[in-house]
């Protein structure tokens, strides 16, 4: 499943990037997140992992984060699997006039096993949880300016 979400932050770019790019900012705006840490490498770097661990009704899911390419302010790109999902993620973040931010997130998912149905099922789910995601940035980030 591929689907592409954008969004346009009322926030200079640079300033963006400054509050997508701190790990310790996560928790403020992704929903359930419960912990964020380094498995390997350097945190935000190509070939970097990280362990994300999310509330998720009366449980959890972990994630792992694989960052793929770290170009800012321009792009951040990672894959990020969990229990029978990988999703590849494309982040490209676009000056508007040097007053706004406009944020395009381009996601590949594969599933496999009993998520392959979760998929079938329940696929139009995906695009509306990540462009949720993307305003809780959106809303913090210009809480922030």
């Amino acid at each position: 499943m591929e689907f592409t979400n954008e969004i346009t932050v009322n926030v200079p770019r640079n300033r963006f990037i400054e509050l997508f790019d701190d790990p310790e900012n996560l928790k403020l705006w992704q929903k359930g997140l419960l912990s964020f840490d380094a498995v390997s490498g350097t945190p935000g770097e190509p070939g970097t992992t990280s362990r994300l661990l999310y509330k998720q009704g009366r449980g959890t899911m972990e994630m792992v984060e694989t960052v793929t390419r770290r170009k800012l302010p321009d792009a951040f790109d990672g894959t990020y699997d969990a229990k029978g999902v990988h999703n590849v993620c494309k982040n490209e973040f676009h000056d508007v006039d040097g007053i706004s931010t406009r944020w395009v997130a381009h996601n590949t998912f594969e599933f496999s096993g009993f998520m392959k149905i979760v998929g079938l099922l329940f696929g139009s789910m995906f695009p509306k949880q990540n462009l949720k995601t993307m305003n809780e940035f959106k809303s913090f980030a210009e809480a922030q300016a």
